[in-house]
């Protein structure tokens, strides 16, 4: 069964072509160790909350943008290799490809397919 990784941050707005630029190296490693899809979205519409929000879950500030992102693995085992390959490769440290943001306040997990249409 397919299995997600969901990830939300806050990126300094000035830093989108940066962070596309990181995404797309990063997609590349990504898939070349296992993940079916990459994508990531650029917040044109995320209000913030009373109680709870994208906003408030990522500590956004004025300047910043909160970005969606997912990636599609075939199952929770080709996840868990996969991300490990991907955490050990070179093209993805960060004196190689920094992150355009604060990774400390990115939030992730790992999701099981319940329904798929």
């Amino acid at each position: 069964m397919t299995y997600i990784d969901g990830f939300v941050a806050a990126v300094p707005t000035a830093n989108r072509d940066t962070y596309r630029k990181h995404a797309e190296k990063a997609a590349v490693v990504f898939k070349e160790h296992g993940a079916l899809k990459m994508v990531e979205c650029w917040g044109d519409d995320v209000p913030d909350g009373k109680l709870t929000s994208f906003p408030m879950a990522v500590q956004k500030k004025d300047d910043e943008t909160v970005v969606f992102s997912w990636i599609v693995w075939p199952s929770r085992q080709a996840r868990d290799a996969g991300m490990a390959k991907v955490m050990a490769d070179p093209r993805v440290q960060p004196d190689v490809n920094p992150m355009p943001f604060d990774g400390k306040r990115m939030i992730f997990g790992g999701f099981e397919v319940l329904v798929e249409a």
